[in-house]
């Protein structure tokens, strides 16, 4: 039992995943369960294949890696016990959909008896996970929509549709990661709970402080205008970088993270040639304070349809606890966060980028953090405990 205000703890837990454990950008998912897995038992069930896989290197070798893992025990990582289950990836098909239902059955129930869970949650980050629920009787079941992965290129958003309609219903809670989730589950649901994203503020406050820099970004010359996260064409807008590149050609645009992850199709070559704008690569995330540190500002240039309508970056309190002023297209998400500046086009970006560098100081800089320092993780663990804790 947990008391309420307090994180979640002494809860054994079956989470279903929508990606794999122990990827270079860390997700929702595994900020939450980390931290989690200090006093709760939890078995992680990798993804479940649900974008179809293409024929590229980075797949082919997730595929392989998936088949030698889907024989084994469940590993212990993090603190946490993952398992990877066998599927076929061709979710419009019955046949094939019977098939991996049954596999992932027979997979979660011999890792909870050999790990000896009792009472469990079962906590999906998919709907697909609804095949569990008469193998496994869970004592609560919690559907936590971070993401409109529907929309997301390969996956069949007909039968994911389907399945979230039957799962949400079943759910005992439900937490959603943006508004537009959240009033989507309410037509589903009456237990539905906002969750959005937000960061480890302890961490990214330290970018206030002196300390060492990244050397590449330390390199460009000022202004350094800088993105972190993933670099994947079907979220960020090129043709606008390229617009706000060709606008100041003096700044220096940055973009920190990996190019195409979960997308071998990604083409940034509409980047590579501008001399202006620098892609850096990956930084492991307990050094991103490191590149912060040296930004006059951070931008978020995303695409506002498809699968961006519903998208909180995780990014957004990263940025505000390192006390960077942070300027972002359109992004409905953030219409309810005024400490970012929202707008639209590369013309109204610069604008919006120029005002907050003339608009700020250390003092600007110290309110931003501490003002974010409410949308912690450690917020989110006691949200949890809230909603599970007495089940």
């Amino acid at each position: 039992m947990t008391a309420p205000g307090e994180p979640l703890r002494g809860r054994d837990i079956v989470c279903v995943g929508f990606s794999d454990w122990g990827k270079d950008l860390l997700t929702n998912e595994q900020h939450l369960l980390v931290r989690l897995a200090a006093e709760n038992r939890i078995l992680f069930v990798e993804s479940l294949g649900l974008r179809r896989p293409q024929v590229a290197g980075r797949d082919l070798k997730r595929l392989a890696r998936r088949l030698i893992r889907g024989l084994m025990s469940p590993r212990a990582v993090d603190g946490l016990h993952v398992i990877s289950p066998l599927v076929l990836p061709l979710h419009d098909r019955p046949w094939a959909r019977r098939f991996n239902a049954w596999a992932l059955r027979r997979l979660v129930s011999r890792a909870v008896r050999r790990l000896g869970l009792r009472d469990v949650v079962l906590w999906s980050f998919v709907p697909q996970a609804e095949v569990l629920l008469e193998a496994l009787v869970p004592a609560t079941v919690m559907y936590y929509v971070d993401d409109d992965h529907a929309a997301k290129d390969g996956i069949d958003a007909e039968s994911f549709a389907a399945a979230e309609g039957r799962f949400a219903r079943r759910a005992d809670v439900v937490l959603a990661s943006a508004p537009d989730l959240v009033e989507r589950m309410r037509e589903l649901n009456g237990n539905v709970h906002e969750a959005f994203n937000v960061a480890d503020t302890a961490l990214f406050a330290t970018a206030l402080e002196p300390g060492p820099a990244d050397t590449a970004v330390a390199a460009l010359p000022e202004p350094r205008i800088v993105f972190v996260g993933a670099i994947l064409a079907a979220k960020i807008d090129i043709p606008l970088v390229r617009e706000l590149a060709a606008l100041r050609p003096a700044w220096s645009f940055a973009f920190v993270g990996p190019i195409g992850p979960g997308d071998p199709t990604t083409d940034v070559s509409g980047l590579r040639n501008l001399p202006n704008v620098h892609l850096l690569g990956h930084r492991p995330y307990e050094r991103l304070p490191e590149v912060l540190r040296l930004a006059s500002v951070a931008i978020m240039p995303y695409h506002t349809g498809g699968e961006m309508r519903s998208v909180f970056p995780m990014k957004t309190y990263e940025y505000l606890a390192a006390g960077l002023p942070v300027v972002t297209t359109d992004l409905p998400a953030l219409a309810g966060v005024d400490a970012v500046t929202r707008v639209t086009g590369a013309e109204a970006m610069i604008a919006a980028i120029e005002a907050a560098m003339a608009g700020d100081d250390p003092a600007a800089r110290a309110a931003r953090s501490a003002a974010a320092h409410a949308f912690s993780w450690e917020s989110q663990l006691v949200l949890l405990g809230d909603v599970l804790g007495s089940g």
